[in-house]
C-alpha cells in the first residue's frame, strides 16, 4: 500500500531522516517504534503530505506520488489520528464525522438526515454505538476516539495511521479500540500504528519497524521477536542494562515513613506499610485497586477518614501538600500535565515551584538564583531543554517527566512517592528515570513506585506490596518476585498455591 524509498528530510541543524526505506500493506496493522525524536512524527508527516522529503520517493497504491498538501493525500485515502483529536467540540457527532463530505439537498443545503443516517452508517462499521446528534463535549475520550476513526471512513481510508492511540484510554475501552482497529485491517486497511507501549505491539501488530536517530534499524513480523530484542533495537542496549542492579532492602533501619490502617473510602479501606530509607518499595494492583488515591492521602492532596502516618519518626497524621514537603516528602503524580508541571511557566519555575522561599529576598523572587539552580539542575538530570528560560510545554514527555523529578529531588530529602513515573516516556528516558530512581535511593530517600508496568517494578524494586480492593493483599520479595505471583496476588487477594 504504501512503500517510501531512500527518504532524507533535514531541518535547520538536524537530519530528521535518513535514507529511510518503509513499507506497509493493505490488511495489515504494522507498528513503528522507536524512541522521542527518532524521526517517527517526521515520517508520518512525510507519509501524509505535511512535510516534503528532500530526496527519496514516495509509492502509493504502486505508483509514485509526490504529495503537494495532506489535503492531497487525504482525498487519496491517507488519514492520520494524532494523539490530540482534531474535533469540534460544539458540533455534533454527525457534523464532526462529515465534516467537509456533509450530503447536499437538491437546493445546495446540508441535507441533516442523511447526515447523520451517514454517521450511524460508519459508526456501526466500526461497531460502535452513538447518537449521531449528540455534541462531541458531551462524550467521553474513547468514544471522541471513535468518532475521529469514523471521520477517517467517511472518505473511504485506505492507509490509517493512529499515533499513540492508546494515551487517552486504557482498559476495556482500549480493547474496544484494538477491536476496531482489527476490524479495519480484517476490511483491507493498512494500519500503521505508532505507540511507546510495547505490549500493545506484540497484541495487534503483524509487522514492527524500529526506527533510531533518523534511520530504520530493522523491520521483523511480531511473531519472531520478543521484548527483549525489541528494546534492545530502539535504545541500542541489551534489557539487562536497562534496569540498575538493585539493592536489599534495608530493613534493619528505622522507617522513613510508617502508614498504619490508612482508610479513604470507597477506594482505601486498610493500608498498613513501612518504607525505609534508601529503599525502593513497589506498589502494584489492578486499575481501581486504590493505589493513587493512597498516594494523594499520603501527601495530603485528599483528605483520609483514618490512620496514622509516621514520617522521620514523626507523627504526620493531618497531611497536606505543604506540611508533605516541608518534611521532605514529594510526589510525582500519574497525569504530569494536569497535575504535575505548570505548562506556562518555564523550566526554571517549575524546578523551583516547592521551594521558592529558598529564592526570594523578602518578597521578591531572586531571578538570578533560581535560573542558576535551575541550570545545575538541567545538567544533573541531563534534561534536553534549550535553557532554564524555556517553556515545559515544548519537551517532549520523558523530559517533563525529568523536569519534575528534578523538581522534587531539590525539595524532598525523605521520601518521594512516584505514581506512574515512566508513563508516556520512551524507552530511552525510562533507562534515563531508573537510573534516576536508583541514584535518589542512594543518597537515602526512601521511594514508593507505583507502577501498573510489572516488569518497570521487578526490574527497580526488590520489595512489592500488591494492593487489592483498597487493602495490601500481600507482599512479595527476594527469589518470590515474578509477574504471576503479583497478578495472583492481584486478582484473587491469595498467594498461589506452591
Amino acid at each position: 500500500m504504501i512503500r517510501l524509498e531512500r527518504i532524507t528530510k533535514t531541518f535547520p541543524g538536524v537530519k530528521s531522516l535518513d535514507a529511510v526505506d518503509f513499507e506497509a500493506n493493505a490488511g495489515e496493522i504494522h507498528a513503528l517504534v522507536g524512541e522521542n525524536g527518532a524521526g517517527k512524527s517526521t515520517l508520518i508527516k512525510v507519509i501524509a503530505g505535511a512535510h516534503r522529503p528532500d530526496a527519496g520517493t514516495i509509492h502509493y497504491d504502486g505508483t509514485e506520488r509526490r504529495w503537494a498538501s495532506p489535503r492531497q493525500a487525504k482525498e487519496a485515502g491517507i488519514h492520520v489520528i494524532y494523539q490530540e483529536l482534531v474535533l469540534f467540540p460544539e458540533l455534533s457527532v454527525a457534523e464532526n464525522i462529515c465534516l467537509g463530505a456533509a450530503p447536499r439537498t437538491a437546493l445546495g443545503a446540508i441535507d441533516r438526515r442523511s447526515m447523520r443516517e451517514k454517521a450511524a452508517e460508519v459508526l456501526a462499521r466500526l461497531g460502535h454505538e452513538l447518537d449521531p446528534a449528540a455534541p462531541v463535549r458531551t462524550l467521553s475520550v474513547a468514544d471522541r476516539q471513535m468518532v475521529e476513526i469514523a471521520k477517517a471512513l467517511v472518505g473511504r481510508t485506505r492507509l490509517l495511521i493512529l499515533d499513540e492511540p492508546t494515551a487517552v484510554v486504557s482498559g476495556r475501552e482500549a480493547d474496544l479500540l484494538f477491536e476496531r482497529i482489527s476490524k479495519l485491517r480484517d476490511e483491507g486497511v493498512c494500519v500503521v500504528y505508532i505507540s511507546h507501549r510495547l505490549e500493545e505491539v506484540f497484541r495487534i501488530a503483524d509487522r514492527v519497524t524500529v526506527i533510531k536517530d533518523g534511520r530504520i534499524v530493522g523491520a521483523h513480523r511480531t511473531a519472531d521477536l520478543d521484548r527483549d530484542r525489541l528494546v534492545a533495537m530502539m535504545v541500542g542496549r541489551q534489557l539487562d542494562d536497562i534496569y540498575p542492579p538493585k539493592k536489599p532492602p534495608p530493613l534493619d533501619s528505622a522507617p522513613v515513613l510508617s502508614v498504619r490502617n490508612i482508610r479513604m473510602p470507597p477506594r482505601v479501606r486498610d493500608v498498613s506499610f513501612d518504607l525505609h530509607a534508601g529503599e525502593v518499595l513497589g506498589l502494584a494492583g489492578l486499575v481501581g485497586a486504590g493505589r493513587s488515591e493512597l498516594a494523594h492521602a499520603l501527601f495530603g492532596s485528599m483528605t483520609k477518614e483514618s490512620g496514622t502516618i509516621a514520617l522521620g519518626g514523626r507523627a504526620f497524621n493531618t497531611p497536606t501538600p505543604r506540611g508533605a514537603i516541608e518534611r521532605g516528602m514529594g510526589f510525582l503524580t500519574e497525569d504530569r500535565k494536569a497535575e504535575g508541571l505548570l505548562m506556562l511557566l518555564d523550566t526554571a519555575a517549575n524546578i523551583s515551584a516547592p521551594v521558592l522561599p529558598e529564592f526570594t529576598r523578602g518578597p521578591v523572587l531572586d531571578r538570578a538564583a533560581e535560573i542558576r539552580a535551575a541550570r545545575d539542575e538541567i545538567a544533573r538530570f541531563r534534561i534536553a531543554v534549550p535553557g532554564p528560560q524555556s517553556g515545559v510545554r515544548t519537551l517532549s514527555g520523558g523530559n517533563q517527566q525529568k523536569v519534575l523529578f528534578a523538581r522534587w529531588a531539590r525539595a524532598c530529602h525523605r521520601v518521594l512517592v512516584l505514581d506512574e513515573p515512566t508513563r508516556g516516556v520512551d524507552v530511552g528516558a525510562k533507562v534515563e528515570i531508573y537510573g534516576i530512581v536508583r541514584t535518589l535511593a542512594d543518597e537515602g530517600v526512601g521511594i514508593l513506585v507505583i507502577s501498573s508496568e510489572l516488569p518497570e517494578l521487578l526490574g527497580l524494586c526488590s520489595r512489592i506490596l500488591v494492593m487489592r480492593e483498597g487493602a495490601i493483599a500481600g507482599e512479595v520479595s527476594g527469589d518470590a518476585i515474578d509477574e504471576t505471583a503479583i497478578m495472583h496476588l492481584a486478582a484473587l487477594g491469595e498467594r498461589r498455591a506452591a
